[in-house]
């Protein structure tokens, strides 16, 4: 017999939505069909879905998960997970990790990929693996420097950047400035200071720097000095600064110091000892000190009238890097007599560097000193 009215059956029917019953028609609470059938889902993506990135795998599957993905033959499933990777690739466990399994490899091969943006973005995730000093022993042990120099030409203007920002971090690392020397790199960096946009030329020149303190040889076969002369005249202060960071570096073997004065480098130093810029004086000034080493270049200096614009540098009370390099540079000017006789009347001002609170300044100041106040 079917259960009475009201009766607490367990096959009781869910009532139609809005349906009333009860006596009088009084409403009765919504039944647990209706609470379902009024649920809503949100139209919108979760927040943390990005469509252009593969999914990571849980825990240690993650990057081996990444890797296999690297080497797919579709092209959607090698550029999502390279998107991936540069985001992985700012945690420096995730770099040795990512080393230890192979990743070098497999990107390594993607530089060479016809799709841009796989080439974007592998040189990307290289970039940003070389900001770490795990990332920069592991691109020497498995040879990155020189597969990433076939991107030199690049089309990709933003390819070409990532490739030079890896560089320029990689050279950071003695070993790694001797890497790029031993690849046969600088003639094709120097070569590249005339055709790259002017952010990339300040890139090439911060990997210069050390690689010619390794060994500045095959800079100077590749005429790099006349190179460098002409970025200080660049307008860019960033380039003008940097270029005189490479000057100094590349005139500390003789034959730098003979090239800096035969192709004419000295006059334009002097012109920039007024620079607005601190960071181009305090350069210029150390180009000058190492310039000014042979006698050439002490009578190629005086002749320019660098006694002046250095000494009023000592006496405007700028950094300490500036004062210090324009205490060398001129110390260098006084080993010749004339220096050495226009030098006797700023005595004073060396002596007020004595009592400076840099150790390395009080010390230069007193080498300084000694040779204006020497008499044959």
């Amino acid at each position: 017999m079917p259960a009475p009215r009201g009766g607490g059956g367990g096959d009781e029917q869910c009532p139609p939505p809005g349906g009333r019953s009860g006596f009088y028609g009084a409403p009765k609470p919504p039944s647990r069909c209706e609470k379902m059938a009024h649920t809503r889902i949100s139209m919108y993506m979760p927040p943390d879905l990005d469509p252009t990135k593969a999914a990571i795998a849980y825990g240690c599957r993650a990057l081996p998960k990444l890797n296999e993905e690297l080497q797919s033959n579709e092209l959607l499933t090698r550029q999502r997970a390279l998107v991936a990777l540069c985001d992985l690739m700012h945690d420096p466990e995730y770099v040795y990790e990512a080393i230890s399994i192979g990743c070098l490899k497999s990107l390594k091969a993607l530089l060479r990929d016809g799709n841009n943006l796989v080439r974007i973005k592998t040189t990307e995730v290289l970039y940003i693996m070389a900001t770490h000093n795990v990332g920069r022993v592991g691109f020497l042990d498995q040879g990155v420097i020189a597969d990433l120099s076939f991107l030199l030409n690049d089309h990709q203007v933003v390819c070409r950047e990532n490739l030079h920002q890896a560089y320029k971090h990689l050279a950071q690392l003695p070993e790694g400035a001797r890497g790029i020397v031993s690849s046969g790199l600088i003639p094709s960096l120097v070569w590249k200071l005339q055709t790259e946009d002017e952010y990339i030329q300040e890139l090439i020149l911060d990997t210069l720097a050390p690689c010619l303190r390794e060994d500045a040889s095959e800079a100077l076969d590749s005429q790099a000095v006349p190179y460098f002369k002409e970025k200080l005249l660049s307008e860019s202060p960033q380039i003008r600064s940097k270029a005189a960071r490479a000057l100094i570096a590349i005139s500390v073997p003789l034959e730098g110091k003979n090239q800096v004065w035969q192709h004419n480098v000295i006059p334009v130093l002097v012109k920039l000892l007024v620079d607005p810029d601190e960071e181009v004086q305090a350069n210029v000034a150390g180009a000058l000190m190492n310039a000014a080493v042979t006698t050439e270049g002490k009578y190629a200096a005086l002749d320019a009238n660098a006694v002046g614009p250095l000494i009023e540098l000592l006496c405007s009370k700028p950094t300490t890097k500036v004062i210090l390099n324009a205490t060398k540079a001129l110390t260098m000017l006084a080993e010749a007599p004339e220096g050495r006789r226009s030098l006797q009347a700023h005595l004073s001002t060396f002596q007020r560097l004595l009592v400076h609170d840099m150790e390395a300044i009080q010390r230069a100041a007193q080498v300084a000193i000694k040779v204006i106040e020497w008499k044959p």
